[in-house]
């Protein structure tokens, strides 16, 4: 975690006092006098802050089913940002592990530990993401071989990795990937001469959605060492 964002998580200063603080030279990391807001802190490390050591507080797991029309942005923009529905206390500090676009609705993970969310989505760590998909027309009969060969997307240079395609029927599939490339799932089947018509992500690893439209629960920490990776 970025230093200035650990003495927020431990003090009740916001981010500007924390930058001022360091500047001040009032912030001591191992010993050593801390000079730069963006010092990684690591879980061995004792940060002082006028001679008091800081203890971050715990780290917050939320889940929640994302509704049309509100953007995954920690502010809002066009559309008011998904984070006006959580009602928690230093909401600023949170921020969305993995974004879904305005028009896409379901599963958002939402955190304050910026070591596991950046595990979650690092596509080496392939984590796989559950989509059901509303064609505008039917699924052609050789979709799911392209899908799992691997597509080359307009403007890259590079295959997608291999995604499953499950049929439901000639207008609904579920597709399963373990990347998130920039409107990926729209564009992969714009390749194929098809058309998204609604997008709804359902599933994250084994942790599938489980509340309501526009709702959220925290998760337990059995889900939250499931999600984690060990680098």
């Amino acid at each position: 975690m970025r230093l200035d964002k650990f003495i927020c998580k431990s003090t009740e200063y916001s981010l500007v006092d924390a930058l001022a603080l360091i500047e001040n030279r009032s912030v001591v990391v191992n010993g050593i006098i801390a000079i730069g807001a963006s010092h990684q802190v690591h879980k061995n490390n004792v940060v002082t802050l006028d001679g008091e050591i800081l203890t971050s507080r715990s780290s917050r797991y939320l889940l929640l089913n994302k509704p049309v029309n509100m953007i995954c942005s920690n502010v809002d923009e066009k559309y008011p940002s998904v984070l006006n529905l959580l009602d928690v206390d230093r909401v600023t500090e949170l921020h969305i592990a993995g974004r879904l676009d305005a028009d896409t609705t379901g599963l958002v993970l939402i955190t304050d530990d910026g070591h596991w969310s950046f595990n979650l989505t690092s596509p080496k760590n392939k984590c796989e993401k559950v989509y059901k998909v509303l064609l505008s027309r039917p699924i052609s009969s050789d979709a799911t071989k392209h899908f799992l060969e691997g597509i080359l997307l307009q403007g890259e240079s590079n295959l997608t990795l291999p995604a499953k395609l499950h049929i439901i029927d000639s207008y609904n599939v579920f597709l399963t990937l373990t990347e998130g490339r920039f409107h990926q799932v729209k564009r992969m089947f714009s390749s194929i001469g098809n058309r998204v018509k609604s997008l709804h992500r359902q599933q994250i690893g084994n942790l599938e959605l489980d509340v309501d439209i526009g709702h959220w629960r925290s998760l337990t920490q059995a889900e939250v060492e499931e999600l984690s990776v060990n680098d």
